[in-house]
């Protein structure tokens, strides 16, 4: 597996998320953020470059407002952002939509994101799908982004139903999930984070339900 050039992309990791009114429910949100405070200061250390991106709502929308407290990065993240290769602001989930991202990362021959922040069951996996038409390689930190709670008129499911879900998901065909200790340790040695595949994942699947089913 050839090195990979990555770069480091920071979601959305805003007070909305820890004081407004989409507080991340699991993983823990203050381990989380210390988490993506881990992977910023180990992609400084390895050179790789971090972006940071803020989602940024119509003035007067409920959240993300650009005039809103809780538009703001958290401070952790805060006091790293002058390091920052890169920052732009979204309207979209993804990352790339109307961002013009994908054109700095082509200019510096990024070929591999790795994806932290918020939220796993939003902009997390709306960017990974995002990525797979325009060929980057993705990684997912999965103790460095976080889930809420859902209920609606289609059901309804804890953060973490929500958020593990979304990762196994991930792992099976859009990005190689790993914890931000072992993409250190990768970015340190420079390899790649190996995912899983589709086929694979569903066989897995079958034989867990068809030893469900006999039991």
């Amino acid at each position: 597996m050839s090195t990979p050039r990555r770069a480091l992309i920071v979601i959305d990791a805003q007070q909305e998320y820890f004081e407004g009114l989409l507080p991340i429910q699991h993983p823990d949100r203050d381990e989380s953020l210390a988490r993506i405070a881990e992977a910023m200061d180990a992609a400084e250390r390895a050179g790789v470059p971090t972006v940071i991106v803020q989602h940024e709502a119509p003035e007067g929308f409920p959240v993300f407002a650009p005039e809103s407290p809780t538009f703001g990065l958290h401070p952790e993240i805060a006091r790293r952002a002058d390091a920052a290769a890169h920052r732009f602001t979204k309207p979209f989930a993804s990352i790339f939509a109307g961002t013009g991202l994908e054109a700095w990362l082509r200019e510096r021959e990024i070929t591999t994101i790795t994806l932290v922040g918020y939220m796993t069951n939003n902009c997390v996996i709306g960017s990974a799908a995002a990525a797979e038409p325009l060929g980057f390689t993705v990684e997912v930190l999965s103790d460095a982004t976080g889930a809420i709670d859902l209920v609606n008129p289609a059901g309804s499911a804890p953060a973490q139903q929500v958020h593990e879900t979304v990762m196994a998901l991930l792992n099976s065909n859009w990005a190689a999930v790993a914890t931000t200790g072992d993409w250190t340790e990768a970015v340190r040695s420079g390899q790649g984070l190996a995912g899983d595949n589709l086929i694979e994942s569903a066989a897995r699947g079958r034989e867990t339900r068809e030893g469900h089913e006999d039991a």
